[in-house]
């Protein structure tokens, strides 16, 4: 009997792929079908309702989990969820679209069959209020409003038949876990008690203090990468595990860290997606999530420690899956290596405090970057990504030149 947390909502774990002995009926079938372009963040939530990642989904949301989503972080039958799962499309098109039909969800990428939903509900949605109860804010210069007011003014619910993942392992390989792997990999560690760590960047040296430790506390931690969209001037997928599979090898002792990644893009939601982070990395196998600070933040829209705060807003038994609350971490002079603010008692001016923007200018600019901040192995990698920025911005330029000549 396995010592890892159970799977959300106190279920087995639902991946919604299609067996491999019936996909080529199905792919039959979708081919037969209405063709319905979804968006990118649409194909990393079909993803992950494929692999298990968001059991107990069994598809999109219909209004009444919409709505209480929006305004109680629950489905309409009581399971606990904070973000809205939800796929839309435009009216005329949802005006031929009958109720109780199949149709076939196309990969934005490469215009593959993806999935088969079967629409059981049509509906519009107040989509000021989905982000201010999801985002707080409805400003259009956050980027996860910007991707709601930008969707479709018509939500298509039902269940959904997923055909693949949407070209993610073969992208990534064995990066690219599902929930039942990274199970399966637990258990073959003896772990029960493993910790997630979220991230979208790479990971310097406050984030692998972080990781340390819940080394100390738990049989391991998963570093789990997010490989689907970012907002611009982020950090490649590719780039940012590379860089992290260099920190694991050389300063991580072996067998204490996996590094794995997950298909959703970014909705930078704050608060409410450090629970979506909890809720599904609980599916993983994961007894905990490093919450650190403002986590999954973007901007000033949320206060650096909001993200710890909501976990003790919702019921004791919403989640199996519990926060490990981390104040900011940094380099201090005087302390003479890493600390928190919960630990070192010096003061800004001691401190080696570095904004992402700050270190992308460095960056960018080819300047030196405190060996404090960051692993040599770390910057080489990421210096060789601006290198490949700057040497491809300078032939666009010149090929610009010669096209005005």
């Amino acid at each position: 009997m396995t010592r890892l947390v159970p799977p959300h909502g106190g279920h087995d774990l639902r991946p919604l792929q299609v067996p491999d002995e019936s996909r080529a009926a199905e792919l039959r079938h979708a081919a037969t079908l209405r063709r319905l372009p979804i968006t990118s963040r649409e194909k990393g939530d079909v993803v992950m309702l494929g692999i298990g990642g968001f059991t107990p989904l069994t598809g999109f949301m219909n209004e009444a989990d919409w709505r209480s989503v929006c305004d109680d972080m629950r489905t309409s039958d009581g399971t606990f969820w904070p973000i809205p799962i939800t796929l839309s499309t435009d009216p005329a098109t949802a005006g031929e679209i009958a109720i109780g039909q199949d149709v076939a969800l196309v990969d934005p990428d490469d215009a593959s069959l993806l999935a088969v939903l079967t629409v059981a509900e049509k509906y519009r949605i107040d989509k000021a209020h989905e982000c201010k109860a999801v985002f707080k804010t409805t400003d259009p210069e956050h980027p996860g409003v910007r991707m709601v007011m930008q969707q479709g003014d018509v939500n298509l619910a039902g269940a959904v038949r997923v055909l693949g993942d949407g070209g993610f392992k073969a992208r990534y390989g064995e990066l690219f876990k599902t929930p039942m792997e990274t199970r399966a990999e637990f258990e073959r560690l003896g772990w029960s008690r493993v910790a997630a760590f979220q991230t979208r960047n790479p990971m310097h040296r406050s984030h692998e203090y972080l990781a340390k430790v819940a080394v100390e506390v738990c049989d391991g931690v998963l570093v789990h990468s997010l490989l689907g969209n970012l907002k611009p001037g982020d950090i490649p997928a590719a780039v940012r595990t590379h860089a992290i599979a260099e920190l694991i090898d050389k300063y991580f002792r072996a067998g204490t860290v996996i590094q794995a990644g997950y298909p959703l893009d970014m909705r930078y939601a704050g608060p409410r997606e450090a629970l979506l982070h909890a809720l599904f990395r609980q599916n993983y196998g994961c007894a905990y999530l490093i919450v650190g600070r403002d986590h999954a933040g973007v901007g000033s829209y949320y206060g650096p420690f909001d993200a710890h705060r909501i976990f003790d807003e919702i019921p004791h038994d919403a989640l199996a899956i519990e926060p490990l609350r981390m104040d900011w971490t940094f380099w201090c002079y005087r302390c003479g290596g890493m600390a928190s603010a919960r630990t070192c008692p010096h003061g800004d001016a001691d401190r080696l405090l570095v904004s992402g923007t700050k270190l992308r200018k460095w960056l960018s600019e080819g300047a030196e970057v405190p060996a404090e901040f960051s692993r040599p192995e770390v910057l080489g990698i990421l210096r060789a990504y601006y290198a490949s920025l700057e040497a491809h911005e300078k032939v666009e330029v010149k090929l610009s030149g010669h096209s005005a000549r």
